[in-house]
């Protein structure tokens, strides 16, 4: 319940974020306020293993090494109708570069990465097509359970956020992420830099984040940061029906905010195609482009307002989900029956949460039988 003692602060902070909205340069905002649903694009990773990148090679490299090859992806997402394209930095920072002899490289990856989302982007004459820049993981377990300080993980994100603002991003866009900690790292790092930030988890067990953050923990931490935080939802995890049920339980924490009829949150949707399956020597996800419509009509029922595909998402699909937004008549908030009828079997945990049970105990079963939690390496 809201106390008088309350109210002051929320109002303070609502005025925090109309001013610090208003100075930043926020075309997502913009674009937001002209279109009820954003498309953003498809997976690059996955991608990019098709245009020759090998296992375990960084695909951040590429934005120096085949720049024609990034260029090509973003072009192929821009004519299958996206709004919004992510930059090929998933990996960038040096946590994670480190990996490939690359730590040292931050600026240059980053920078060329946002400059050819950029160009990309900007050779669309016939409508606005924004770039966000994609900042994923440090892939370090962060204190108090690892050895990495949430001030290194801070810092880390921060050198990445600029190196993409000063290369061209609309919007600095957060994914794929897992604790608090590095919730509050990544945001903390982003902020400040005069673009919004967009924040996505990935609730891939049982209902939560590996880290057991369910959809109202992120949603309450990213609060905490104010007007920084222009959009909040989930990305990646374990297929299409997870994702609609995630942002169900979103959509549901959002209502009951003290100031919810006021600032909603936009809420963000970025579903694998399908579920991962090793064969003929590689990684195939079985999401057509008719499931990943359906994925994109019933997202929207029940909240997004940005639509787009993970991993295993390719042109193709991303043009289905553009035919699905454009003809998408408003229907009722899916409950688990019938995402389940139409995308398939969602876990206990989530349905737990759909009824309103947000503790461990009422997402103890596993409810997805042998299927293990896959969460993405790369985007």
């Amino acid at each position: 319940m809201e106390t008088a003692s309350g109210r002051p602060r929320q109002q303070a902070a609502r005025a925090r974020l109309h001013a610090s909205l208003a100075a930043m340069n926020n075309r997502l905002k913009a674009l937001l306020g002209e279109r009820s649903v954003l498309l953003a694009d498809g997976a690059t990773g996955t991608n990019l293993f098709q245009a020759g990148l090998q296992t375990g090679d960084p695909p951040e490299l590429w934005n120096l090494e085949h720049p024609e090859r990034i260029d090509a992806l973003h072009r192929s997402f821009v004519d299958a109708g996206s709004d919004i394209v992510l930059t090929n930095s998933f990996g960038g920072t040096h946590f994670r570069l480190a990996l490939h002899q690359s730590a040292d490289r931050v600026h240059e990856v980053n920078v060329a990465a946002a400059q050819l989302a950029r160009g990309a982007a900007d050779r669309e004459t016939t409508r606005t097509v924004l770039v966000a820049g994609s900042m994923g993981p440090t892939g370090e377990i962060l204190e108090p359970n690892g050895a990495v300080s949430v001030a290194e993980a801070r810092a880390a994100f921060n050198q990445q956020a600029k190196a993409l603002v000063e290369g061209g991003v609309d919007v600095l866009w957060l994914e794929t992420l897992s604790s608090a900690e590095e919730m509050a790292a990544g945001i903390g790092g982003a902020s400040g830099l005069g673009v919004p930030v967009v924040c996505t988890v990935s609730i891939d067990t049982n209902g939560r984040t590996m880290m057991g953050l369910t959809a109202a923990e992120s949603l309450r931490i990213a609060g905490e940061f104010g007007a920084e935080v222009l959009a909040i939802g989930t990305n990646c995890g374990v297929g299409a029906a997870e994702v609609v049920a995630a942002i169900s339980n979103f959509s549901t924490a959002a209502s009951q905010l003290p100031d919810a009829s006021d600032v909603p949150p936009v809420l963000v949707a970025k579903a694998n195609c399908g579920i991962p399956a090793w064969k003929d020597g590689q990684i195939v996800y079985d999401g057509t482009p008719a499931l990943m419509a359906d994925y994109a009509s019933l997202v929207i029922d029940a909240g997004a307002r940005i639509v787009g595909g993970c991993c295993g998402t390719t042109p193709a699909h991303v043009a289905a989900m553009r035919a699905a937004i454009d003809a998408h008549v408003a229907g009722p908030a899916p409950d688990a029956n019938a995402i389940t009828a139409l995308l398939g079997e969602i876990s206990q945990g989530a349905r737990a949460q759909l009824n309103g049970d947000l503790s461990l105990a009422g997402g103890s079963a596993s409810g997805r039988g042998s299927r293990s939690s896959r969460r993405r390496k790369s985007r």
